[in-house]
C-alpha cells in the first residue's frame, strides 16, 4: 500500500488466471454469425472468440459486431462467417500476467474483453470489465476495513474517556479513547 497526493492505493499482483473464466466461448474459423449468436446464447455470455486453422485464437465476434455488422444492415446472419465481421487485432493477455496488467491492457486498447492464452498462444480463458470489478470492489472493501482497524489502533493524545486524565497514549477501544490504566481494567472486566 502506497500514498500519493492524498489518495491510498494498493498494490497487488493478482494473476489473471484467478480472476479469469475458463473455458470461454469460441468458434472455428468457418463457422456462422448465426452459430455464434447460438453459442452465446447458450453459454449467456457477451462474445465467441474465432479460432483459426491451427485452433488459435484470431479475433473475437462481440454482440456489438452482431448487431452494427449484421443486423442493423439487415443481413442474414447465417450467411455471414463470424471471421468476417470479428474485431481484429486480438488483443490477448497471458494468464500469469496481473489483474492490474489486464486493466492498463484493456484501456490502452479500448477493449472490455481479453482473451486470455497460455505460453503456445492457446485460449484457456476470458477476463472482463466486469471480472476486473468484482475483484477490485471485494479488494477495496478488505482495503476500507483494513484502514478502519488501523485508524481505531492509532495511539492519541488527549483525555481519557473513563478517569478524564491526560494522556499521550489514548487508543480508541469501544469508541471510547482509553488511558494505559482505563484500558488494563477494561481487559479485567
Amino acid at each position: 500500500m502506497s500514498k500519493s497526493s492524498g489518495k491510498i492505493h494498493f498494490n497487488t499482483r493478482v494473476p489473471v488466471r484467478e480472476v479469469m473464466r475458463r473455458n470461454p466461448t469460441t468458434i472455428g474459423y468457418e463457422g456462422t454469425v448465426a452459430r455464434a449468436a447460438m453459442l452465446m446464447c447458450r453459454d449467456e455470455v457477451g462474445s465467441c472468440i474465432v479460432l483459426g486453422p491451427n485452433n488459435l485464437p484470431i479475433g473475437i465476434v462481440t454482440e456489438e459486431d452482431i448487431n452494427c455488422k449484421v443486423v442493423a444492415k439487415d443481413i442474414k446472419p447465417g450467411s455471414v462467417l463470424a471471421h468476417d465481421i470479428m474485431s481484429t487485432p486480438l488483443i490477448t493477455i497471458n494468464a500469469d500476467k496481473s489483474v492490474g496488467d489486464a486493466a492498463h491492457m484493456m484501456i490502452k486498447h479500448r477493449v472490455r474483453r481479453l482473451p486470455v492464452v497460455d505460453d503456445e498462444n492457446r485460449v484457456i480463458g476470458i477476463v472482463t470489465v466486469r471480472d476486473i470489478l468484482t475483484v477490485s470492489t471485494e479488494i477495496n472493501e478488505l482495503m476500507a476495513d483494513l484502514v478502519e482497524i488501523n485508524r481505531l489502533e492509532e495511539v492519541e493524545v488527549g483525555l481519557c474517556s473513563r478517569c478524564g486524565q491526560m494522556s499521550d497514549d489514548l487508543r480508541r477501544i469501544d469508541n471510547n479513547l482509553l488511558c494505559p490504566s482505563c484500558r488494563e481494567e477494561e481487559l479485567l472486566q
